[in-house]
């Protein structure tokens, strides 16, 4: 079992960084390249970017042709942009290089409903190439969309279906506070809001519309509501800033799956930094109704880099296409070496 899983990093953000990290401990995996556009990490050591105190031989380059040209790698594992618009080129660079993709991508986890066009140029391209595609995360890919399909198994019948997630956002990275709002006076949410500078939650949509062709419902639309400030009682203090009374601690996105004027699915997201109890709920009224709460909630980025790395078997294990977590194997924790579970790579 010497001939490992290759692997390139494509983003080397908060999350591809820690995707990157977490490679690095997995047996059967070796990072063989990384793509970036920063001026800053370009040209440098992905051992000294990620803070390793050594080198790994695998230096960041900005042009991904040329960098795929000269190496031969099984998976690509992509964290760049939410919004597939921006990143179906990377995704088709990846793809002509014949290398299988693994992206946090929250517009590509169910990309038919919004892009129905470049999802099956995507899903032609990736057949065409002989590779698999998949877009995952904690959320979506799995808490709001994966995991409630799961818990409808032992259903009869499904009726409705509602997930909620709450998260303290003053114990997640500064980025992510400053993209929910956190600190801002309620005026200056609004015209964020307006000037699509703060959008919510991406990817409610997407798990709607996968837990809906899942099951079959045929919807009449999916909604998503405008995100709503939440507003500080007290000040609270944050890794971010200081958050006075009455100004935006976070917010909360809503988004409905409706068929006939009624609500079948809804997702509730809720992030601020005086958030009293983190938890992820799902209900599901059926025969029989089920309901699951996690205490303490699933953090975010860890199960992000975790759904990253568990989908690697699952993918390489796959047909060539575009696929949805609804597609694939039951998702899972993989073995300290995972090359275990790859059956098709000719050692």
């Amino acid at each position: 079992m010497d001939n490992k899983i290759r692997v390139v990093i494509y983003g080397v953000g908060a999350i591809g960084s820690s995707v990157a990290r977490a490679a690095l401990g997995r047996k059967g995996l070796e990072i063989v390249g990384a793509v970036d556009i920063s001026k800053e990490k370009v040209g440098r050591d992905l051992g000294e970017l990620l803070g390793l105190g050594r080198t790994l031989g695998v230096t960041v380059s900005d042009n991904p042709e040329d960098l795929f040209s000269s190496l031969r790698a099984d998976v690509v594992l992509h964290s760049t942009s939410s919004y597939l618009r921006d990143v179906h080129p990377q995704l088709e660079a990846c793809i002509k290089a014949e290398m299988n993709v693994i992206s946090t991508c929250e517009e590509l986890s169910y990309p038919y409903y919004k892009y129905p066009e470049l999802s099956r140029r995507l899903d032609e391209m990736a057949k065409e190439y002989g590779v698999a595609v998949l877009g995952t995360g904690i959320n979506p890919g799995y808490l709001m969309d994966t995991l409630p399909l799961v818990l409808t198994a032992p259903c009869l019948e499904v009726r409705r279906i509602k997930v909620t997630r709450v998260m303290d956002s003053s114990k997640r990275r500064i980025p992510f506070q400053k993209k929910i709002g956190t600190g801002l006076t309620l005026e200056e949410f609004r015209r964020l809001i307006d000037d699509k500078k703060i959008t919510g939650h991406v990817g409610l949509i997407e798990s709607i519309a996968m837990i809906a062709d899942a099951l079959g419902w045929k919807l009449d639309e999916i909604r998503e509501l405008p995100p709503e400030a939440v507003l500080a009682e007290r000040e609270i203090v944050t890794s971010y800033t200081t958050v006075k009374p009455g100004q935006v601690a976070g917010l909360r996105s809503v988004a409905h799956g409706v068929r006939g004027g009624e609500n079948l699915i809804t997702l509730e997201f809720v992030s601020h930094a005086d958030v009293k109890e983190e938890y992820d709920a799902i209900s599901i009224e059926g025969v029989p109704n089920i309901n699951q709460k996690i205490i303490g909630g699933v953090h975010g980025d860890v199960g992000t880099v975790a759904m990253v790395l568990n989908s690697i078997p699952k993918v390489l294990n796959a047909q060539p296409g575009l696929w949805t977590m609804k597609d694939l194997a039951l998702p899972s924790s993989t073995p300290e070496d995972m090359r275990i579970y790859i059956q098709w790579r000719e050692e």
